[in-house]
């Protein structure tokens, strides 16, 4: 009986593992400010829930700051064309999204353009999507 509890104990928490991995949309993003980033792709993790795209940014002061921007499923994206190798790292990229609502050098991808302005992809509407 004890080992029949543990596994449903188990199994209940892995369940719910995948539910809390996900969030909403207008917790973390604002989708009243729209913003454009440029800089140099230092990472592109092609995973769910969300695949994520890190870049370094150079600030008014000249200063790197690292940045990040939230895509959305990696099924989703393959539908608009993209691939886990859609971009190098080294790559100068122009990344126009949603901001974070703390500040924070994070959003959530739009459309993303490459150095010579070839827009990555299918872009999205104006509308958001979760």
């Amino acid at each position: 009986m004890r080992s029949s509890l543990g596994v449903l104990v188990v199994m209940m928490v892995a369940a719910g593992a995948p539910a809390s991995a996900h969030h909403s949309f207008a917790v973390y993003f604002d989708d009243q400010t729209i913003i454009a980033v440029t800089g140099s792709v230092t990472d592109f993790r092609f995973t769910n829930p969300h695949a994520v795209i890190s870049f370094n940014v150079k600030n008014a002061k000249g200063q790197i700051e690292p940045w990040r921007a939230e895509t959305n499923a990696v099924t989703l994206l393959r539908r608009r064309g993209w691939t886990k190798d859609s971009l190098s790292i080294g790559e100068t990229i122009t990344v126009e999204g949603w901001r974070s609502r703390d500040g924070s050098h994070y959003m959530r991808m739009r459309t993303v353009k490459r150095a010579d302005g070839t827009v990555l992809g299918t872009p999205v509407s104006n509308q958001r999507v979760d």
